[in-house]
């Protein structure tokens, strides 16, 4: 099933002004108003008030902000994006029972054709809800033209991009079931192919502590370090999980990975949901990430992440909407809010977590998720070109008495007029540049529908 993909456009001096800058900078300044200078695929300038005139000679492109506010593009941390056909199976389970009566069952069925629509509609999400970079813990393998699927689809919609290969070696669904030598062999091969800038990168992601052998985890860990990439893993996501790996290695999750030592700077642990003081601790002392999932973790009720708690110790933690099943959406606005709301519920504190916060984890936390900390997620001098242009001008939204707060608790997809990614303008006036979006759910709709009655079940799209 062909996916509707064009040809990028092209990067060019740019610039953007007349509206506020947040800049997500150390000082978490806001330009108001402001303006940006890009070329290529960097920011060059930025600064307040009316742009320079040699400037404004200079641009190639300009693009008027007045009433928006130009943000950096933000990373949806952790997220399996063949599940963009999943979303509404499953509205009423814990972790496992939807794993084991709504995932897998038609996961096993999911070949490349299939993918390839889900992949891209998914990555078309994710640019219209705010994430200009996407990490996609991707663990179905029935097919090995898969990974070439997502990374195609990647490479056409223009998205930044990693695919954390997932792989389970035991204790797992047979079809979706790899040894660390078959993982290491598919992710290599994907890595070889596609893994040639910071726009697409490839490592390993092992897929959860009880579907991971000892021996496997330290293999394919120091293959993704071969690579000079990192490891993904879904990490006390639920109790059950917690007590699963104390019963079998007497051990807690992060004291597992130490045992391995393989917990690090290059390592993502998602959800972190159930960690008691000490995992935190070695996560500080050892520089790892937590990609903090809101949204899917009230969706399964899986619990609360101590967010608050991980920040007090320097943990660098991003934000996740987690794959559209358990979600259903892949809305980083969305994500933004549940996750200063629920801080402030769970912990009974309305100031334990501030808009500028979460812009701060979406942002920021980001780029060490996907492997570069520091080369995006804040607008600056010599920051890779990843910009929202969010339209306050809307009745859900003015007045705006501050604009973080605005973007944090109003603003939504509907209100993202341009997005760049690498100096390319990928969403310019609410349309997309370089895909036919109709085409592509078009596509996704008819895959969908092939997919879940290829795996009998039953739903409003097998009904036809």
């Amino acid at each position: 099933m062909s996916v509707a993909i064009g040809e990028l456009p092209p990067q060019h001096d740019t610039l953007i002004h007349g509206g506020a800058v947040v800049t997500v900078d150390d000082e978490m300044r806001v330009l108001d108003p402001g303006w940006v200078y890009v070329r290529g695929n960097q920011i060059v300038e930025a600064g307040t008030d009316d742009p320079p005139k040699p400037l404004r000679q200079s641009a190639e492109v300009e693009i008027s902000t007045e009433g928006c506010a130009v943000m950096p593009g933000m990373t949806n941390a952790h997220t399996h994006l063949f599940q963009t056909f999943f979303r509404g199976l499953a509205d009423d389970k814990p972790l496992l029972d939807w794993l084991k009566d709504c995932i897998w069952p038609a996961s096993v069925h999911v070949d490349a054709e299939l993918a390839a629509p889900a992949f891209a509609l998914g990555l078309v999400e994710n640019l219209r809800g705010g994430a200009t970079t996407v990490v996609d813990h991707q663990y179905i393998h029935i097919d090995p033209e898969i990974n070439n699927a997502a990374c195609q689809a990647a490479y056409g919609i223009g998205n930044r991009y990693l695919l954390a290969h997932g792989w389970a070696d035991r204790n797992y669904v047979d079809e979706l079931t790899q040894t660390a030598e078959k993982a290491i062999e598919t992710a290599s091969a994907t890595h070889e192919t596609w893994d040639e800038d910071d726009r697409i990168r490839v490592e390993l992601g092992p897929l959860i502590p009880w579907g991971c052998s000892d021996d496997a985890m330290r293999e394919t860990v120091a293959k993704s370090n071969e690579w000079g990439r990192g490891t993904h893993i879904h990490c006390a996501e639920t109790a059950i999980e917690v007590e699963m790996n104390l019963e079998e290695r007497g051990m807690r999750h992060v004291p597992w990975l130490k045992s391995l030592d393989v917990l690090d700077p290059s390592v993502t642990l998602a959800h972190s949901v159930w960690l008691d003081d000490e995992e935190l601790d070695l996560i500080a002392e050892a520089g790892a990430v937590i990609a903090h999932a809101p949204v899917s973790n009230m969706y399964l009720a899986s619990g609360v992440a101590r967010v608050p708690e991980m920040r007090q110790r320097g943990i660098t933690v991003a934000l996740a909407s987690d794959g559209s099943g358990s979600n259903n959406r892949q809305d980083m606005f969305e994500v933004l809010k549940a996750t200063v709301l629920l801080a402030k519920v769970h912990n009974l504190d309305a100031m334990v977590l501030q808009p500028e916060d979460a812009l701060m984890m979406a942002c920021r936390g980001g780029p060490a998720a996907y492997g570069t900390p520091g080369d995006f997620g804040m607008i600056a001098p010599g920051q890779k070109a990843d910009l929202v242009v969010v339209d306050l001008c809307s009745p859900m939204i003015m007045p705006v008495h501050r604009v973080m707060s605005a973007l944090v608790f109003n603003a939504s997809p509907r209100n993202i007029r341009d997005v760049i990614v690498d100096g390319r303008i990928l969403i310019r006036d609410h349309e997309l540049t370089t895909v036919n979006e109709a085409q592509i759910m078009a596509d996704a709709q008819a895959a969908a529908s092939e997919l879940f009655r290829r795996a009998n079940i039953t739903s409003r799209l097998t009904s036809t």
